[in-house]
């Protein structure tokens, strides 16, 4: 019998529902859930992309637009249909990420993708792989 939700839609459902029951404590101001508006990489979802590709573009972006591209990058690789491009915008940079269909390498799911990076009107365009770990990270192929 075949089931009426596709496994990402699935873990998608989960996820929002975990994170749907999260309150904050304290004095310091709530960060949005899994992609928060803190400025650093605010899940270790984004700090085991390692700088994602952008990190291997040459192009220097601020924490603030870096955390953007970073946030594209998980989006794109965990959710997004083939080809389908993820856009970001930040103060001084903006860009888009698209992933190409999953692939196994072992037992990981593992998908190559493309970033461009738009910054002073000048475009940069890199490629690169990466396969989602258990905890439903990605980490990059270098």
């Amino acid at each position: 019998m075949r089931s009426l939700v596709s496994r990402p839609a699935l873990v998608s459902i989960l996820c929002v529902s975990m994170l749907s029951a999260c309150t904050t404590t304290g004095t310091r101001p709530a960060g949005g859930g899994l992609f928060g508006r803190s400025s650093q990489p605010s899940t270790p979802f984004l700090a085991n992309l390692q700088g994602g590709i952008i990190g291997r573009s040459g192009v220097q972006l601020d924490r603030g637009d870096q955390t953007k591209a970073l946030e594209a990058e998980y989006k794109a690789l965990e959710a997004a249909p083939v080809g389908t491009p993820v856009s970001w915008a930040g103060d001084d940079a903006k860009g888009q990420v698209v992933a190409n269909a999953p692939y196994q390498v072992g037992n990981q799911n593992c998908r190559q993708y493309s970033h461009t990076l738009t910054v002073d009107g000048r475009e940069t365009r890199v490629r690169g792989a990466a396969c989602r770990n258990a905890d439903g990270s990605w980490s990059p192929l270098t």
